[in-house]
């Protein structure tokens, strides 16, 4: 099974398993790791932001307009993040890394 790993506001690092079709918010909720994804992942908020590291930024779908503009309301919005309810696992995202904002609105 696919693997990714999230790196807590406290610079630990968690490794979980990522079931395949999963949102990274979904796989984020099954292992407690602590990101809200208030909408449930209807793509209305941006509590389930995340950074995401390096190289894995490229292989992920280019972001809709949709998550753009939600993306515009979150914290501490970086060069790479992502909503992590629009992140899907597939086989080429085995081993991806995000790391949790400082913090969420």
């Amino acid at each position: 099974m696919p693997k990714m790993t999230f790196i807590e506001r406290d610079g630990s690092r968690r490794e979980v398993e990522a079931p395949l079709g999963l949102s990274v918010l979904e796989i984020a909720h099954r292992n407690g790791v602590d990101i809200e994804g208030a909408c449930e992942g209807s793509l209305a908020c941006a509590t389930c932001h995340v950074i995401v590291e390096g190289a894995w930024f490229q292989q992920l779908a280019a972001p809709t307009e949709d998550e753009e503009d939600m993306l515009d309301l979150a914290f501490d919005l970086q060069e790479t993040s992502r909503l992590g309810c629009q992140i899907i696992i597939t086989d080429e995202l085995d081993g991806l890394v995000v790391k949790l904002p400082s913090a969420a609105r």
